[in-house]
């Protein structure tokens, strides 16, 4: 018995009413009305009947009514194959019709939306495609398109002809996933806050590489550089150092142009213009410390850390290896960069940098100088800068690109970071709120001296002090009286907490937080009633970051560095030791707060990882069962060599 073929044009009469119906219920829960709007082809070869739909539209729109726009399937003929006009696309389907009317109402922006993230370079069920973010006209030839969506008549083949004849139109086009988002889960606001969602069609190339392509050469040379033979990384990492020697004048010359900008602008507070400034003595420290680099990188990659026989002749090796690809992203510090760059290279990391604005002159000729002492072993890629407008919120979803984020900056960039990571670990601290604590045994000199450079020496560090505890023994001693006296000479301005605010008649302005990462000539000054408390008060209110006590009383120094839970904790030393110079670490990419990986001020060693190496003849697990022939040693055997064999 043969079954009757359905007619189409009938069933699209059907079902026109439940589909209105769908999109009645949808938009009614938010108090808006929809419209709806059928159309055909032949509508759009009539010019009185294009002006008639183009007033209707413009009218619904201005009465805050959505036009629900649809082709009347119920009596338009089927599509006749290659019917286009000359430079006048034939509707077809949703595609069609949507770039037809998009150029027709002078729209904007037209947003495509599919059950894929966009456009892929393979059919995105393949292993090996890759999301296209920016797509030319000209660029079909580098794609190979895959069957059909299960839903509509279109597929991405239509899609993509549709965008490109609205580009040509003078309309913007996306193509981007309805169904499943994956910025904020608002696919439309996510597309037109510019947020890079989907595939953007665009008619002008940039000059240079896109981030992606930037992250893939970065890979692939970082590869390259891992395998280098570990004086030859270090002859990089000395090169550099002469570079920055070799070229002051010109850094320099450089830096001087974005101090100009900067202060002509007045965008930046005094801290952050220290930050951004480069001298002859900086680039000398930044020197020494790149040559401290290039000699602690000789046994760093390939380095042996256990060795054990599982059985005979199955050995085990642990080994350090570098991450991968790092993404490094600072604010108003260019000396970062080669800092950074010496301690990829050492690591044999690939390397992403991206710098603030403020301080794109320098970056770029510190940048141009490292490329230039990575060109001397041909690996010249392996640190790039991200010079386009990409947003960080952006850099941080290539998570098939960067193995780890590393930010270097504000607290507020950190936490922005640390939000926007999608399945990227960040390695950072979101707050540097250092506290310096004055116990009742302390010396007077050792006092005054730790307190002047932890607050003063340099403000705008996250090393420096934030908060002042003082014993309450302390209170109305010459001692107290000489701090306040020094901070005042050194016009540190003073906030009071609430317990040293109630023991003054007239205190200082109370501080309104605890939690306050000043980075300027500006601290809190709390009581605490002994060295507990002063521990209880860090963990309460402190970020991990560094602590120091100031004693004479041995026994409860050392109680203060075992109980105190921060990443750094000092004794009769100022904060700001918390640094990877300072450390004989070179240089540091960060100080971390976490508690996993790195801990404290991040060198070479935090930028390594391992893996394991098992060495066999023919051994199976079955030669280990209750009928094999085999038994587990794991005899830990001595390390000799310091790196792999």
């Amino acid at each position: 018995m043969s079954v009757p073929v359905l007619e189409a044009r009938a069933c699209a009469a059907a079902g026109q009413s439940g589909l209105m119906a769908l999109y009645e219920a949808m938009f009614t829960q938010y108090s808006i009305c929809a419209a709806q709007i059928l159309v055909t082809n032949l509508d759009f070869h009539d010019d009185q009947k294009r002006r008639n739909l183009n007033s209707t539209l413009h009218e619904l729109l201005r009465m805050n009514i959505v036009p629900i726009i649809n082709t009347n399937d119920a009596v338009v003929p089927p599509p006749e194959p290659n019917s286009d006009l000359q430079g006048v696309i034939s509707i077809k389907d949703n595609d069609s019709l949507a770039a037809r009317l998009a150029v027709e109402m002078k729209a904007d922006l037209l947003i495509a939306l599919s059950d894929v993230e966009g456009l892929y370079d393979l059919p995105p069920e393949s292993d090996d495609a890759k999301l296209i973010d920016i797509f030319y006209p000209g660029d079909q030839q580098s794609i190979t398109f895959g069957t059909k969506s299960r839903v509509g008549i279109g597929g991405m083949e239509a899609k993509v002809k549709s965008a490109l004849w609205a580009l040509q139109g003078g309309t913007s086009v996306v193509i981007a996933n309805g169904t499943d988002p994956k910025v904020t889960g608002h696919v439309i606001t996510d597309i037109v806050e510019g947020k890079k969602v989907g595939t953007f069609f665009s008619e002008v190339k940039p000059a240079g590489p896109t981030v992606e392509q930037q992250a893939e050469m970065a890979r692939s040379r970082g590869r390259t550089l891992s395998s280098l033979l570990p004086q030859q990384r270090a002859e990089i990492i000395c090169q550099l150092a002469d570079l920055l020697t070799d070229q002051r004048e010109d850094i320099l010359a450089a830096n001087k142009k974005d101090l100009e900008v900067a202060i002509s602008g007045g965008r930046l507070s005094q801290p952050l213009l220290k930050r951004l400034s480069l001298s002859p003595s900086k680039l000398n420290s930044l020197s020494i410390g790149l040559r401290q680099i290039a000699v602690s990188s000789q046994d760093s990659v390939g380095r042996v850390i256990r060795r054990t026989r599982i059985a005979n002749n199955l050995e085990l090796e642990q080994i350090t290896v570098p991450i991968g690809v790092l993404l490094v992203i600072f604010e108003s510090r260019p000396d970062c960069l080669p800092q950074v760059s010496a301690l990829a290279i050492a690591s044999g990391n690939a390397l992403l940098l991206k710098g603030g604005k403020e301080a794109s002159n320098t970056n770029q000729i510190l940048h141009r100088l490292t490329q230039e002492a990575l060109s001397i072993h041909g690996v010249k890629d392996a640190v790039q800068l991200v010079s386009t407008r990409e947003e960080v919120e952006d850099l941080c979803r290539l998570n098939q690109l960067i193995d780890l984020i590393i930010p270097r900056g504000s607290s507020h960039l950190v936490r922005d970071i640390q939000r926007a990571a999608k399945g990227i670990p960040v390695l950072g601290h979101s707050e540097g709120v250092c506290h310096v604590y004055i116990d009742q045994e302390a010396s007077i000199e050792k006092v005054i001296k730790i307190i002047r450079d932890s607050k003063c020496e340099y403000p705008a560090a996250c090393n420096a002090m934030e908060t002042l505890l003082v014993h309450r023994d302390l209170l109305r001693s010459p001692l107290f009286d000489q701090i306040i006296d020094m901070l005042r000479v050194e016009q540190v301005k003073i906030h009071a907490g609430p317990k040293f605010a109630s023991y003054l008649t007239f205190s200082p302005s109370e501080v309104k937080s605890l939690r306050t990462e000043y980075g300027d000539l500006e601290c809190c000054i709390e009581v605490v009633d002994s060295m507990q408390d002063a521990i209880d008060h860090i963990h309460k209110y402190g970020s991990s970051h560094t602590d120091v006590i100031v004693t004479e009383n041995e026994e409860t120094a050392e109680y203060f560095l075992q109980h105190l839970d921060s990443a750094c904790v000092f004794w009769n030393s100022s904060s700001r030791f918390s640094d990877g110079y300072r450390f004989g670490l070179g240089a540091e990419v960060g100080i971390s707060t976490a508690r996993i990986h790195a801990r404290g001020p991040v060198g070479l060693e935090g930028l390594l990882t391992t893996k394991w190496v098992l060495r066999g003849d023919g051994h199976t697990v079955a030669d280990f069962s209750e009928q094999g022939s085999m038994k587990y040693l794991h005899e830990n055997i001595a390390v000799t060599h310091r790196t792999s064999s």
